[in-house]
């Protein structure tokens, strides 16, 4: 069965959705269209080109989730290396290891560039803080007079994780002038209207949102680094307090993080796995109660819908 799906971002949480995917996969569903913000973006990346949960799954436990925290030169001296680095990078970290390490996974399945992949395939949601948009690529590129065929995904997906302060912002260099991208969080990390149509829905849009139940370890906040960080952590995490719609949330499958922040890139595998593991929980919880049918006729009664296989 065809579905649709957009995933939150929620950092290094982003494990999870990949449990939550797995059941999907599990119980049927293929994808027809995804999107993603941070790393749902990622995922969304991967699911486009063609790989399978199962194998994301082992990705994840084969990452090094700090080599996407380096930093280099001047920038590694202690004491005046972090305050150099906010000052004239405006993040603590590059993007850089992030996208080549995806633009390696998807150029194993062919893809590099939207051209690669067909029409409406994917969907990525970032900020722009220059102009003060929200930047759904790859489509708004054309704003900039770019042309969204030819742009790469990793570098789209680089744009959506560049969480403010903890990344340094994407420059989006055009005719036009210079752009400041950043996570797409701070706009629209759950961007679950992005599929709805008018007209009838052929086939569901399933959501994946990482929620919380529990208080995180308190922040250190006495060093620049320990405030930087203790501010994103917080910036981040607020999000997922915001409130949806009813007709958003049938259809949405919330996945508890427990302790965990999107910025707690040293966790154990077994946390790894915690995380992977309450994915599937939520997921199957979801399908067990999921009636495309029954939810047509509560949120889109004008229509009677029948599920489109292949």
């Amino acid at each position: 069965m065809w579905a649709d799906a957009v995933f939150e971002g929620g950092g290094i949480r982003g494990i999870a959705l990949v449990g939550a995917i797995q059941v999907a996969e599990e119980n049927g569903y293929q994808w027809k269209r995804v999107a993603g913000t941070s790393s749902g973006a990622i995922v969304a990346s991967l699911l486009a080109a063609g790989y399978t949960a199962g194998e994301m799954h082992r990705f994840f436990h084969e990452i090094d989730f700090t080599s996407f925290m380096k930093r280099s030169g001047w920038f590694r001296l202690p004491g005046i290396g972090l305050p150099l680095q906010l000052l004239l990078k405006k993040g603590l970290y590059s993007t850089g290891p992030l996208e080549d390490w995806l633009a390696k996974r998807l150029a194993e399945r062919g893809v590099r560039t939207f051209s690669d992949l067909e029409e409406e395939r994917l969907h990525i949601v970032a900020t722009d803080i220059t102009s003060g948009d929200v930047l759904v690529i790859p489509k708004d590129l054309q704003k900039y007079g770019l042309r969204p065929k030819g742009f790469p995904v990793a570098k789209a997906v680089a744009m959506s994780c560049a969480i403010p302060y903890f990344y340094q912002p994407v420059r989006l260099r055009t005719k036009k002038g210079t752009y400041m991208i950043l996570d797409g969080a701070l706009l629209s990390n759950y961007p679950v209207w992005l599929f709805d149509a008018k007209d009838k829905p052929r086939w569901p849009t399933f959501g994946f949102r990482l929620i919380s139940d529990k208080w995180c370890k308190p922040h250190p906040t006495k060093t620049l680094f320990q405030y930087t960080h203790a501010l994103t952590k917080t910036m981040i995490g607020a999000i997922d307090h915001l409130a949806i719609r009813e007709a958003d949330a049938v259809r949405t499958i919330f996945i508890n993080t427990h302790h965990i922040s999107a910025t707690d890139f040293t966790l154990s595998m077994e946390e790894m796995d915690e995380l992977y593991q309450s994915g599937r929980r939520a997921a199957e919880a979801f399908f067990r109660g999921w009636d495309f049918a029954a939810y047509c006729l509560k949120y889109r009664p004008r229509y009677q819908v029948n599920p489109v296989h292949h």
